[in-house]
């Protein structure tokens, strides 16, 4: 971790997506929005009408109690912990792999444009552990810790997983839920991460299992804008996993007092309908996903679009014409920022595009995007939730 940051958190989200039980057929890959094979969407294409998704995605309610963000549905995730960058873990992980890259796909983004969380040298911070396999590790906690899903390697599948981390062609298999461990012993474990998360290190030891890094793929990377949500700020690396079934979940009644499994389009309509609140990148996130309602779409995606890299998203709040509050992204024809997230007068616009999120009120988001995503991702959909209508924008 990088106790160094003047301004931000490190941390890491899991976006967990599991797939409904409705036999074979619910792995259809004829999606309902179309592209050209390896390239992103139409970055103006607009949400189908009535999608029938195949899966959910994992919400968690954060208490009221939370100073940051409270009452909040969030993906799964917190903040890195020193023992996720502990050594220990070289111990645990040398019976697969080996550092540097401990079997992780290689990224083609180079590292000079390589978000900092990932970039930054660990070495030189005190430890062996690589930003890419601590914030899995972290984001694999999180959500053992806060929901109760564990997922990670057993002994049995070791050889199996070595094999297919030697093929590099090799697609990454759609994954089963977690590995059986009775409930009890998982209880006992869940409240001792809880209560110390480098009890992380010592369940994976006494189980014999591994935290399934590989099944994690980079997704975006978000930073919380001046300003916002009160003085904590966040440098949040956000992973994607997708599962076969949805797995046994439940609340730690602390942190999280309630979780719900929706699709996409769900959220974002309950969200729309005021029933709970959702920040604004997870309501772009999950806008990206509705250009994708089949699992095995989502899947085949995020695990080859991840070698590309991912984009480091600082939001500038600003206005705009109409003198309503927004949101700019990286590739607006008005974005600027500094490191500190403070709009600079002056400064030349990148693009002459727009990519922004429109604030109308607490919840109504207006996205605007007109650009190209980079690193081949996906651009969100723009027409209104659960309609077709092509003149009109969330």
């Amino acid at each position: 971790m990088n106790t160094a940051l003047k301004y931000w958190k490190e941390a890491a989200t899991l976006i967990l997506a599991a797939g409904h039980r409705r036999g074979a057929d619910c792995l259809s890959s004829t999606t309902l929005v179309t592209a050209t094979p390896g390239s992103p969407l139409d970055s103006r294409s607009h949400l189908p009408h009535n999608p029938r998704f195949d899966y959910d995605i994992l919400m968690l309610q954060r208490s009221s109690k939370s100073g940051f963000m409270p009452n909040a549905y969030v993906f799964p995730g917190g903040v890195v912990d020193s023992s996720d960058f502990s050594s220990e873990w070289l111990d645990i992980f040398k019976q697969l792999v080996d550092p540097p890259n401990f079997g992780l796909r290689n990224v083609r983004q180079h590292l000079e444009t390589r978000p900092p969380i990932f970039a930054t040298d660990r070495v030189k911070l005190g430890s062996p552990i690589p930003g890419e396999v601590a914030f899995r590790i972290c984001a694999l906690r999180e959500t053992f810790e806060e929901s109760g899903v564990l997922l990670v390697v057993s002994h049995q599948e070791k050889a199996r997983l070595s094999r297919s981390m030697k093929d590099t062609c090799a697609s990454h298999p759609l994954l089963d839920n977690e590995v059986k461990i009775p409930s009890t012993e998982l209880s006992k474990w869940r409240t001792l991460v809880n209560e110390n998360p480098s009890n992380f290190i010592r369940m994976c030891k006494e189980l014999q299992v591994l935290p399934n890094i590989w099944a994690l793929h980079e997704w975006s990377n978000w930073l919380t804008p001046v300003g916002r949500y009160g003085m904590s700020r966040f440098d949040t690396v956000f992973f994607i996993c997708c599962l076969k079934d949805i797995p046994h979940t439940r609340h730690d009644e602390k942190e999280i007092v309630k979780y719900q499994w929706s699709t996409p389009l769900q959220i974002l309509q309950s969200f729309q309908a005021e029933q709970f609140w959702i920040a604004p990148p997870q309501f772009y996130e999950l806008s990206r996903m509705c250009q994708l309602p089949f699992l095995l779409d989502l899947h085949n995606f995020s695990s080859k679009r991840a070698t590309e890299g991912c984009e480091h998203w600082l939001p500038v709040l600003s206005k705009d014409d109409h003198n309503r509050p927004v949101s700019l992204l990286p590739g607006d024809k008005h974005y600027s920022m500094d490191t500190s997230g403070e709009s600079r007068q002056g400064m030349s616009a990148q693009d002459c595009g727009l990519h922004r999120m429109v604030i109308l009120g607490s919840h109504s988001l207006n996205l605007q995007v007109s650009i190209t995503p980079k690193y081949n991702h996906l651009a969100p959909v723009t027409g209104p939730v659960g309609s077709h209508d092509p003149n009109s924008h969330l």
